[in-house]
């Protein structure tokens, strides 16, 4: 097949969890033979933003981490020479609705093309003037990333499909580190003010409690969160390239997940791909609550729940204490992952997917 992906950036995860997930999928198709096209926007706030405070580096670190993967920035939209011969076109949620409009009078044009919107977002509930902007109506489909999230698109959209995200368990492994490990690292952005609160309760005062040696990383860190750090002896890295997550993990002992807000309460059981790469590297986890409502995990086995800040501290301390409980987490976690959650099986259901939408027009 020839596929085309409208992505917001392949080359950049600057405040982009996507691009593991878009990387990884993309990487998985191109293995099989498929053709695939990428787009993404010339102006995109995540390269703007890499490149304005980390410079032209990691984007080249990209390219090495990734031979072969690449994509085309574009200024101007050109849909119909952008998406010639496709068989299927992926519209990402991070994209004007001016995108999708165009993207759909193609579809008029070429109806045997399957069009799909692909959400990974709060949005659809958080945001509903860039909800009802979206022109789905010409869209055979659209895949959600979780049934919390489908639910909102059923009788708005044809067809909805659950595609959940996963691991890229090509590069996303547990890697060997021979120096003395240091305890908690948690990698996530501060955002929004989605989850003060939670990393206050989660993860800040646990490692205070415990005098843990722990580092954060990510972005839109404000100068208060950097003092609130310093004063709980919690390094701060920065950002993270996503493809030298691998190698931070395998310097710690544990991590932890923290779901923003809107994923616990407006649409659960929505883990996002922080806990899959954690599970992916053979790291122990330890996760604030979020409700696993399609069991995707389980609690207890892939990785430990802690209900509130005490229990949190309970679970690290018993990490930190316990070789065995540490093995155990880490042996069932990959297992999970490799037999569910890789981009090899969201590849398998796409392909299917594509099928039914093609067989239902």
């Amino acid at each position: 097949m020839n596929f085309v992906f409208f992505v917001h950036s392949l080359v950049s995860d600057w405040n982009n969890g996507n691009a593991h997930f878009h990387r990884g999928i993309i990487s998985e198709l191109l293995s099989r033979g498929h053709g695939v096209r990428v787009y993404e926007p010339a102006d995109s706030w995540s390269v703007s933003n890499l490149l304005a405070t980390e410079g032209n580096s990691h984007v080249e670190g990209f390219r090495q981490a990734y031979p072969g993967l690449g994509s085309t920035a574009f200024a101007t939209l050109d849909v119909p020479a952008m998406c010639r011969d496709a068989d299927a076109i992926v519209v990402h949620e991070w994209n004007p609705p001016e995108l999708l409009q165009a993207v759909g009078a193609f579809g008029q044009d070429w109806p045997q093309t399957v069009l799909l919107f692909h959400d990974t977002h709060h949005r659809a509930v958080s945001d509903p003037i860039y909800f009802d902007q979206l022109a789905l109506d010409r869209f055979d489909g659209v895949l959600a990333y979780g049934r919390s999230l489908a639910r909102v698109y059923e009788g708005k959209a044809r067809n909805v499909w659950v595609w959940h995200e996963a691991a890229d368990v090509k590069r996303f492994k547990p890697l060997v580190y021979e120096g003395p490990r240091k305890d908690l690292v948690w990698i996530g952005n501060w955002g929004d003010d989605e989850r003060v609160a939670e990393l206050q309760e989660f993860l800040i005062e646990p490692v205070r409690r415990l005098q843990l040696s722990a580092a954060v990383y990510g972005v839109r860190y404000p100068v208060a969160a950097g003092v609130t750090l310093r004063n709980a002896h919690i390094e701060y890295g920065g950002w993270l390239p996503n493809y030298q997550v691998p190698d931070t993990f395998a310097r710690f002992k544990a991590t932890m997940h923290i779901p923003r807000g809107p994923y616990v309460h407006r649409l659960p059981g929505i883990p996002t791909i922080r806990p899959f790469e954690a599970l992916a590297c053979g790291i122990p986890l330890v996760s604030a609550p979020w409700q696993d409502d399609e069991a995707m995990f389980t609690a207890g086995k892939d990785y430990l729940r802690a209900e509130n800040g005490d229990e949190m501290a309970m679970h690290l301390q018993a990490l930190m204490e316990s070789q065995d409980l540490a093995s155990a987490l880490r042996e069932h976690g990959l297992k999970t992952i490799h037999e569910r959650h890789t981009c090899a099986h969201r590849v398998n259901e796409l392909l299917a997917i594509v099928e039914q939408a093609y067989a239902s027009k």
